[in-house]
This record gives structure tokens, sequence and C-alpha cells, in this order.
């Protein structure tokens, strides 16, 4: 079997196009919140796991990377800046889900009661706009009951749900959990 069948070209011109593509987006993650990224509360995140073998943090950032992706696609026209930080503090909650101990009677009710968690943890540490309340506060929908109302929290809605089946799946695979 030929790993390099076609064109090596167009591959490698594919590659370098796809490359650019990524640093585009690291850059703009890294422009509008760099100071989450520096945050002690949003790099522990990389302690949890999300979905299979993926923690909260790498969830997190390709959360803020496929809503990047699916509005330049989509050509929704949605605020970058809140786009962005809403879609890296939507899961911002700051514990183990999982760990039974620490929510032994609201493990079950994770999805639902989650988006207030992390809207009051993000509010303690960040000056927040109503578009940023609105994608962390909803982007539980249908479990949050109300939509949302604005563009960027549909787009982190969607990016979640994708992510978050592709995580489940294996699809997406993560490190695990920093010990």
């Amino acid at each position: 079997m030929n790993l390099f069948r076609g064109n090596p070209q167009k591959r490698s011109e594919k590659i370098r196009r796809q490359y650019e593509r990524h640093k585009k987006v690291r850059g703009l993650i890294k422009k509008h919140a760099d100071d989450i990224l520096h945050s002690a509360n949003f790099n522990s995140t990389n302690k949890h796991l999300q979905h299979g073998s993926v923690t909260v943090h790498k969830h997190c950032m390709d959360v803020a990377r496929y809503s990047l992706l699916f509005n330049k696609k989509l050509g929704i026209g949605c605020n970058k800046y809140d786009l962005i930080r809403g879609a890296l503090l939507h899961d911002y909650f700051l514990y183990d889900w999982h760990d039974k101990d620490y929510l032994p009677h609201r493990k079950r009710f994770h999805g639902f009661f989650h988006p207030g968690v992390a809207l009051k943890n993000a509010e303690k540490e960040y000056r927040l706009t109503d578009r940023q309340r609105e994608i962390i506060r909803k982007h539980m929908w249908p479990l949050t009951v109300m939509p949302p109302t604005c563009r960027e929290a549909w787009v982190v809605t969607a990016a979640d749900k994708y992510c978050s089946l592709m995580e489940t799946l294996g699809l997406h695979r993560g490190h695990g959990a920093a010990v």
C-alpha cells in the first residue's frame, strides 16, 4: 500500500495550507483570549477528562477552533472576540464530573447544571459580555430549555455538539488527564 498516492506536490501544498489555517486560528485565539489561556484555573482543566480520553482543556480549545472554522465556512459573521472567549469558557465548571465522591447526587444531572456553574466561575474571573454569557449559559441547548438568541451561541452550541460526538466516538483523541 502506497501512503503517498497521487501527486506529492499537491499533498505537500495541502499540508502547507492546513498548517497555515491552523496557525491563523491559533493566532486568533491567542489574540482574543491570551488571559484565559494563561489562567491557572483554565489550565487546571487539563486534569479533568471530558469525553473519552479528551480533557476539558482540549475539548474547549477544539470547540473554539471549530467555532471559528464553522463561522468562516458558513459565512455567519460572528463577533470573533465573543465567539472565542465564550467557546473557551463554555465548560468552565472546574471539577471532575466523573468523580462520584465529589458529585454523588448531581452526577446524572451534570449536563443540566454545568452551564450555570461555568458561568458563575467565569464571571468571578473575567469581565464577560452579554454574548459571552449567552454562549456559556445556553451551550447545552436543548437541555437548557431556552434556545440561544445570538449567532455566536448557536455556533458554539453546534461546535460543542460536533466535538462531543467526535470525542465520544473516539474520532477526536486526547492525551488523557494530566497527573
